[in-house]
């Protein structure tokens, strides 16, 4: 199976949050899975550091990711064309881009984005209460 995992379900993950629910945590720790990370994670993250949102390092993150296995998927023409075609029935751009390529790889995206079922994606939560 191939994941791609939500900017806070990489950063639950590499922080051992609880909010990571046993069900997406083994899909992630399984390996047979291929668990992509988005540089448009990587670029959410450093958004959010810069207006002081959240406290992080991004060079730390991203060799955590690759310790980890992950592999970092690149933003590629394909999954611009399948972001220009989506609805917008939210406004996270970075939740939008992830949603596309998720659709664009065929991978299921992991996340708690209550507004990802309204795409045509397949969604894993990451709380197992949901």
């Amino acid at each position: 199976m191939k994941l791609l995992l939500d900017t806070h379900a990489m950063l639950w993950w590499l922080s051992d949050d609880r909010r990571l629910g046993d069900q997406a945590r083994n899909l992630i720790a399984d390996p047979g899975n291929d668990v992509l990370v988005s540089v448009a994670a990587f670029w959410e993250i450093v958004v959010k550091v810069r207006v002081g949102k959240l406290a992080a390092e991004i060079g730390a993150i991203v060799e955590a990711c690759a310790r980890d296995g992950f592999v970092r998927l690149d933003i590629i023409p394909a999954h611009l064309q399948t972001l220009e075609a989506l609805p917008t029935h939210h406004r996270d751009p970075f939740g939008h881009m992830l949603i596309a390529q998720a659709i664009t790889e065929d991978a299921s995206l992991v996340s708690q984005d209550q507004h990802a079922a309204e795409y045509p994606v397949r969604v894993i939560a990451c709380s197992d209460s949901c």
